[in-house]
C-alpha cells in the first residue's frame, strides 16, 4: 500500500517539507504552517489521488451550495448590530459625553461576544451600556460584573483599534 507509507511518512516531515508537499500536490503554496493542518490536507490530496476524486456531480452541487453561502473561516469574536429602528431610548447626557471613543459601536447597536459557553449581549445606550436588563456607566464595569476581576472592557469586547 504506497499512500499509507506516503501518509506515515508525513510525520516525520518537517513543516518547510510539509508546505513544500503541500504546493506540489495542490499546485498553489499554502498559507499557513500550522503542522496538523498540512499533515490532513495532504493526506486528503494523497487518498483522492490514490482512489478517485469528487465526481463531478457532487462538484457542481459544491459550486452550487458555496455561491449561496458567505464562507468564513472562523467565526467572529465580537458581532457588533447595528442600531434597531424605533424611538430613542433615554437620553440622560448627551451622546459625545460618552461616547466620544470611536472604538464604541453607535447608541442601540449590540455587542455580542461568547465568553464561557455563554452569548452575552450589551446594548450600547445614550447614558451606558446595558447588560441582563442593568445599565453600566463603562464597559469595563459590564466586563467586571461579567468576570469578577478588573479588566479593560474593550479589551474584554475585543473592540480594538487605537483611542
Amino acid at each position: 500500500m504506497p499512500g499509507t507509507i506516503q501518509i506515515d511518512a508525513l510525520q516525520r516531515m518537517t513543516t518547510s517539507e510539509l508546505a513544500e508537499r503541500f504546493a506540489e500536490l495542490h499546485g498553489y503554496p499554502c498559507r499557513t504552517r500550522h503542522r496538523g493542518y498540512l499533515v490532513r490536507k495532504i493526506a486528503w490530496r494523497l487518498q483522492a489521488n490514490a482512489e478517485g476524486d469528487l465526481t463531478e456531480r457532487a462538484r457542481r452541487r459544491a459550486e452550487e451550495l458555496a455561491d449561496d453561502a458567505q464562507v468564513r473561516v472562523m467565526t467572529p469574536k465580537t458581532l457588533v448590530c447595528p442600531p434597531q429602528p424605533g424611538p430613542p431610548t433615554t437620553a440622560h447626557r448627551s451622546l459625545s459625553e460618552i461616547h466620544d471613543d470611536p472604538r464604541v459601536p453607535p447608541v442601540g447597536s449590540a455587542i455580542v461576544r461568547e465568553y464561557k459557553g455563554r452569548t452575552l449581549r450589551v446594548i450600547v445606550r445614550s447614558d451606558g451600556f446595558e447588560w441582563e436588563g442593568e445599565r453600566y456607566r463603562t464597559l469595563s464595569a459590564v466586563a467586571k460584573r461579567i468576570t469578577s476581576s478588573h479588566i479593560n472592557g474593550f479589551r474584554f469586547f475585543r473592540l480594538g483599534g487605537q483611542r
